[in-house]
C-alpha cells in the first residue's frame, strides 16, 4: 500500500514537471510565431531567387563581398528559425505524448493503490474477525472446560456406583483384559481429541477420547457386555456405558440417538446408538475405557490401524 502511494506520487511529480516542461515549450513557439510569420512571409515574397536578388540589388559592385556575407548570413538565420521551430514542434509532440503515457501510468497506479487499499481494509477485517474467532473459541473452550470437569466428576460418582452395586450377572463370558491392543474400534474415524489432552486454557485433562465420525453414524460396541446406563447425561449428551465385567467399562457418549436400553445384553459389533454432534458443533463419538475403574488410553487397548 505504502509502495503504491509513493509510486503515484513520484509519477504525479513527474507529470507536474512534464506539464510544466509542455507549457514552456508551447509558451515558447507562440512567442516565435509572429517574428517568423512575418520572416516567411517576406521570403515567400522575394521567391525562389530571393537571396540572389538580394545580391544583385548591392548598388555598389566592390561591396560585393559584404553583401554576400550579409546574403549567407540571412540564410542561415531564417535556417535555423525554421531548424528551430520544426525541433519546437518534435519537442512539443513528445511533451504531449510522454504528458499522455504519464497520466495513464498514474491512473493506473491510483488503480492499484485503491486496489491495495481495498486489500488491505479487508485483510485487517480478516483480522479482526479471526481476532473475534479466537475470543469467542477461548470463552467456549473455558466453558466447556469447565463443564466437562463437572461432567467427569460427576461420571466417576455414577461409575463408581455402578462399581459398587450389585454385580451384573455375567457381564461379560469372554475376559476382557486379553484383548488389550486388539480391541475393535467404536467407529470409523480418526481421533480428534487424544486421551489426557486438556480441553482449553487451563482447563481439566480428557478421560477419553473424540472420534471424528459422519452425523449419524453407527456407534459400535468394542466387546461384549451389559448396558449399565442408557440415557442423557450432563456433559456427554446421550450415553451408554457397558459394562463388561471386573470394573471394566466403555463408554459412547455424544450420541444422536441411543439404540440399546439398560439391562440388555450387547456382543461385540453389536450397534449402541447414532453419532450425533459434540459440544464443540462437529459430529463425533467420545469414547471413554475404564479399566480397574480408572480411564485408560483407549488408543493402547483398540486394534493398531
Amino acid at each position: 500500500m505504502k509502495q503504491a502511494d509513493a509510486d503515484a506520487a513520484a509519477v504525479e511529480a513527474d507529470l507536474h514537471t512534464a506539464t510544466a516542461r509542455m507549457e514552456d515549450i508551447e509558451q515558447g513557439e507562440q512567442a516565435a510565431r509572429p517574428e517568423l510569420r512575418s520572416r516567411l512571409v517576406e521570403i515567400y515574397k522575394l521567391g525562389r531567387g530571393r537571396y540572389l536578388r538580394l545580391l544583385l540589388s548591392t548598388p555598389d559592385l566592390r561591396r560585393i563581398g559584404q553583401a554576400t556575407r550579409t546574403v549567407a548570413a540571412l540564410a542561415k538565420l531564417d535556417q535555423d528559425r525554421i531548424a528551430t521551430h520544426r525541433q519546437t514542434l518534435v519537442e512539443l509532440a513528445a511533451a504531449r505524448k510522454d504528458l499522455a503515457a504519464r497520466s495513464v501510468q498514474l491512473r493506473a497506479l491510483r488503480a492499484d493503490a485503491e486496489k491495495a487499499e481495498i486489500a488491505a481494509r479487508r485483510a485487517a477485517k480478516a483480522k479482526d474477525d479471526l481476532v473475534r474467532d479466537i475470543d469467542r473459541r477461548r470463552d467456549l473452550n473455558a466453558q466447556l472446560s469447565g463443564e466437562l470437569l463437572a461432567a467427569q466428576q460427576k461420571l466417576q460418582a455414577a461409575l463408581r456406583s455402578l462399581a459398587g452395586g450389585a454385580p451384573v450377572a455375567d457381564a461379560s463370558a469372554v475376559p476382557f483384559r486379553p484383548f488389550k491392543g486388539d480391541l475393535d474400534w467404536p467407529a470409523a474415524g480418526v481421533v480428534r481429541r487424544r486421551f489426557g489432552r486438556t480441553v482449553g486454557p487451563g482447563g481439566s485433562s480428557s478421560n477419553g477420547i473424540e472420534i471424528a465420525a459422519e452425523d449419524g453414524a453407527s456407534a459400535l460396541a468394542i466387546h461384549e457386555g451389559v448396558v449399565a446406563f442408557a440415557d442423557t447425561f450432563a456433559g456427554f449428551g446421550n450415553l451408554v456405558i457397558l459394562d463388561h465385567g471386573s470394573q471394566n467399562f466403555s463408554l459412547y457418549g455424544d450420541l444422536l440417538e441411543i439404540a440399546v436400553k439398560k439391562g440388555a445384553r450387547l456382543e461385540r459389533g453389536q450397534v449402541v446408538g447414532a453419532i450425533g454432534p459434540t459440544p464443540a458443533g462437529a459430529p463425533g463419538l467420545y469414547f471413554e475405557l475404564r479399566v480397574d475403574g480408572r480411564p485408560v488410553d483407549p488408543l493402547q487397548w483398540l486394534r493398531k490401524r
